[in-house]
């Protein structure tokens, strides 16, 4: 990592504890809208289309993200793999880093997105704890000698999973890097391995990662409603990036039902709830953040005017 990259890095985690910080919305769902067919890799058009990922990142920080996500949610060996793109890994993990960093050009932190592998461990299939550790450390280290200011471990719903990747994060970056721990969450908090909203936030909490959150799920309530519990067993930073809601598949795309205003309306929630990140997953559009951003300033400006007053 670079002098400026790791001044960087120090700086985003100086503040996270002391304000909120706006994420960026959905970049799968922005390239589909722009033509991309779905059973494309994504990741690899880090490669190939390097101009439209930093359209996508570069609208997110125009509409006000703080921090915008690397295009590299599966860029990891075995998600690559099944593309017959691994021996890639390291190729797209730093065109993605360098893409948002030219994107951000200074006004937005840079998070690698690091996404599950997409294949069940032991005990349910054959990729053991080892292993998967192993293949989270390979792509996180190539993202942090790439010089991101952040990692966002998002999307995971099986506990275990998430937590070869938060060891990983840290073999790998130290503390040199602040770490968001993700999960996703069924409409009644858990997870889908069968982990309640206690368990997975108290194992969470003492796994060392610097945030803990929640992000995809089927909307913003609940999100809402999970984070809500998640303040009685834990007291590090938290994060939501919530969906805009569940699909309906129209004429052959699919149409998400959250409105801009709508989700802006539940982050302001989410934030009052104790939330020091907020964004949006699949569905949300740079509009989506733009009204996200508008909510965040307004609460900044009432706690700035209350401040004052006392």
């Amino acid at each position: 990592m670079s002098t400026a990259s790791a001044t960087r890095a120090g700086e985003f985690r100086e503040a996270l504890g002391s304000r909120i910080f706006v994420i960026d919305g959905a970049m799968g769902t922005v390239l589909y809208a722009k033509g991309i067919f779905i059973n494309r890799c994504y990741d690899e058009l880090n490669l190939s289309a390097p101009a439209l990922v930093r359209e996508v990142h570069l609208d997110y920080v125009n509409a006000g993200a703080e921090i915008v996500e690397t295009n590299t949610f599966g860029a990891n060996r075995k998600r690559l793999g099944a593309f017959g793109l691994a021996e890639k890994l390291r190729a797209i993990n730093e065109a993605g880093v360098r893409i948002a960093r030219e994107a951000a050009d200074g006004r937005a932190f840079v998070a690698g997105a690091v996404g599950p592998l997409g294949c069940p461990l032991e005990p349910l299939g054959p990729t053991s704890f080892a292993d998967a550790r192993a293949m989270f450390r390979e792509q996180i280290e190539v993202l942090v000698e790439a010089g991101v200011d952040l990692l966002i471990l998002e999307t995971f719903t099986a506990i275990n999973e998430l937590r070869e990747a938060v060891f990983a994060a840290r073999e790998a970056a130290g503390d040199g890097v602040a770490v968001l721990a993700c999960v996703s969450v069924e409409d009644n908090g858990g997870l889908r391995d069968g982990t309640s909203t206690e368990d997975f936030t108290r194992r969470l909490d003492s796994w060392g990662a610097d945030a803990i959150g929640l992000n995809c799920s089927s909307g913003p309530r609940v999100i809402l409603e999970t984070m809500e519990r998640m303040t009685a067993w834990t007291e590090k930073p938290l994060g939501a990036i919530p969906n805009a809601g569940l699909p309906t598949a129209v004429e052959g795309r699919n149409i998400y039902p959250c409105l801009p205003e709508y989700m802006a309306q539940y982050a302001r929630r989410i934030i009052q709830a104790g939330a020091r990140l907020v964004g949006g997953c699949c569905g949300t559009t740079p509009e989506h953040i733009r009204e996200i951003r508008r909510e965040v300033r307004s609460l900044r400006q009432n706690r700035s005017v209350a401040v004052a007053a006392r």
